[in-house]
């Protein structure tokens, strides 16, 4: 049972790094992530009441984690493009679209099982709950504020 709602916890929080990695950014505004991975792992670590060694060992997993699933997320995203790019898109050129976001969404679940494994063996389910969730709230504020900036840059 507790595997069954870490998985979920997963599932359902870590996709919310890709909001980030994909606000939408005019070519002249950058995000600097060292600052910001500086400011979610001292937020984070705060919010969950995480130890020192506790969030020396979650943070690689759930960056490794992160990385995995925003290459998924950008092969399949590259994927989708070189097909809307074909002028007459046909019925199975979109089936295969379909299938491959199916796809794409079974392989984070994949990950997310995987990785849950990982982090029960370095964090208690309440301290990971409360980690995740601090994360997911960190991540929803960054992405308001990184985007009301930009609205206000170009006004």
């Amino acid at each position: 049972m507790r595997r069954i709602v870490i998985l979920l916890l997963c599932a359902l929080i870590l996709p919310a790094h890709f909001l980030v990695l994909a606000a939408q950014v005019s070519p002249n505004r950058k995000m600097n992530m060292a600052d910001y991975e500086k400011r979610k792992k001292e937020n984070v670590t705060k919010e969950a009441g995480l130890t020192q060694d506790e969030a020396g060992k979650y943070f690689p997993i759930s960056n490794e984690l992160t990385q995995k699933k925003f290459r998924l997320h950008r092969d399949h995203r590259d994927k989708m493009q070189k097909i809307k790019e074909t002028s007459n898109i046909s019925d199975e050129e979109y089936r295969k679209m379909l299938e491959d976001d199916m796809e794409v969404k079974l392989q984070e679940a994949t990950l997310d099982k995987e990785y849950a494994a990982k982090f029960e063996k370095v964090l208690s389910p309440e301290k990971l709950f409360k980690a995740q969730q601090a994360e997911r709230d960190f991540i929803q504020k960054e992405v308001t504020n990184f985007r009301s900036e930009g609205r206000s840059n170009r006004r």
